[in-house]
């Protein structure tokens, strides 16, 4: 069974597919960077690993021998830290490409976006396919929701059994571009959305901009799962410029552990 198949309390999200080092020197971009960011947070207090590798120029890749040497260097480093990859487009890649991946490289886990892999309202028997063929071979996939309209629509292709039940989702709270600060009352609409889903999913949530701590107390309290990391954000609460990855990941672990011990 995939390590990954719990969802974890909180996943580090270090780099994503947009930002480099021009907007934060701490960034990681290549896969030792990658590494040592992921070694760092997981001694702070992260779980697991949300992946995205680049190439030379430091562009967002869906490249299997990138991902291969990434997990290999992470199975040597920090071996109890497993690695859900990324499929994610941003505009450069079909869902064929996507799903080329994934079963390519067979991971323990991976994110799908169900807007780009599922981007018609009409029946698509590849992205069919492509789920009951991740849920059969054990692979974690987390479900990338951006709105509740979204949640809505998995729940009806799980409804419709179109799709296995989802085991895994993430709400997305802001935006990156147009850059939209998150809120916590985000979380409302999507937990809502939410009831129409099958019992016992495991959700999680990320959240854009300086509110991203703010914002993950609050899925914390709700019993979500936290995704933290540059990927989402670069500053702390006070718009001042974050120190790195590890950084933020023990902001938000001394902040639980302090209300932990007020309960």
């Amino acid at each position: 069974m995939s390590r990954l198949a719990h969802l974890p309390r909180i996943m580090l999200a270090p780099n994503g597919a947009r930002r480099t080092r021009t907007d934060h020197p701490a960034l990681p971009e290549t896969i030792p960077q990658i590494v040592g960011a992921a070694k760092d947070a997981f001694a702070a207090g992260a779980e697991a690993l949300h992946a995205h590798v680049r190439d030379a120029a430091a562009k967002h890749v869906l490249d299997a021998g990138l991902y291969r040497e990434l997990l290999a260097e992470m199975a040597r480093a920090v071996p109890e830290m497993p690695v859900q990859i990324t499929t994610e487009a941003v505009g450069l890649y079909s869902p064929n490409a996507q799903r080329a991946l994934v079963r390519t490289l067979r991971p323990e886990g991976v994110s799908v976006a169900l807007r780009e892999m599922w981007p018609d309202p009409c029946p698509d028997a590849e992205a069919q396919r492509f789920y009951a063929e991740t849920d059969a071979e054990g692979i974690a996939l987390q479900h990338i929701l951006y709105a509740p309209e979204q949640v809505t629509l998995l729940a009806h292709l799980a409804t419709e059994g179109l799709i296995p039940p989802p085991g895994q989702v993430l709400f997305v709270l802001g935006r990156y571009a147009p850059p939209t600060l998150a809120q916590p009352e985000d979380l409302d609409g999507f937990l809502r959305a939410a009831e129409a889903l099958p019992q016992g999913v495991q959700w999680a949530a990320c959240a854009f901009g300086r509110t991203e701590e703010t914002c993950l107390l609050r899925t914390a309290e709700l019993g979500g799962g936290m995704r933290i990391g540059f990927e989402n954000n670069i500053e702390r609460p006070d718009g001042s410029p974050a120190k790195d990855n590890a950084g933020q990941v023990a902001a938000l672990v001394s902040v639980l552990a302090a209300r932990a011990e007020k309960v």
